[in-house]
């Protein structure tokens, strides 16, 4: 079985107030959604955040009813970075690389990142946005 995450991260003024979120969905149902204020930082900051901030969660689930996570991304450059496909030559973005690798060691589950059209993420996308609107 494949739990599927569908994550984002913005900032406004890039950078600008920023937040991360994320959508979980087991069998088509919404089994979660987390997000997080970030105070500013950039965009790529808050979208490698967003998929910090699912990989904790799945962490600390008691039973995985799945063997497997998708984990689907707008951010083309984030998606293909953790995939192995792209570099990560930003030295700001490299220790959230080092922590998602880490994560994913201790979940020890096979995880796919997958780029999506923007239009393919709109609940993580309002998500984002909901959570900036409610602390700027």
């Amino acid at each position: 079985m494949e739990l599927k995450i569908y994550c984002d991260g913005g900032a406004r003024n890039n950078p600008g107030p920023a937040a991360s979120a994320f959508i979980a969905e087991l069998n088509g149902k919404i089994l979660y959604k987390g997000s997080l204020f970030l105070g500013v930082k950039t965009n790529n900051v808050a979208e490698y955040s967003a998929v910090v901030l699912a990989l904790k969660w799945v962490k600390n689930i008691k039973e995985k009813n799945f063997d497997k996570i998708f984990f689907f991304l707008d951010s083309e450059l984030v998606a293909k970075q953790l995939s192995g496909e792209y570099r990560v030559k930003s030295k700001n973005l490299q220790p959230l690389v080092l922590e998602i690798k880490n994560l994913e060691g201790e979940i020890s589950l096979k995880i796919i990142y997958r780029n999506i059209p923007r239009n393919k993420n709109i609940l993580a996308d309002a998500l984002v946005n909901k959570t900036i609107d409610e602390n700027e």
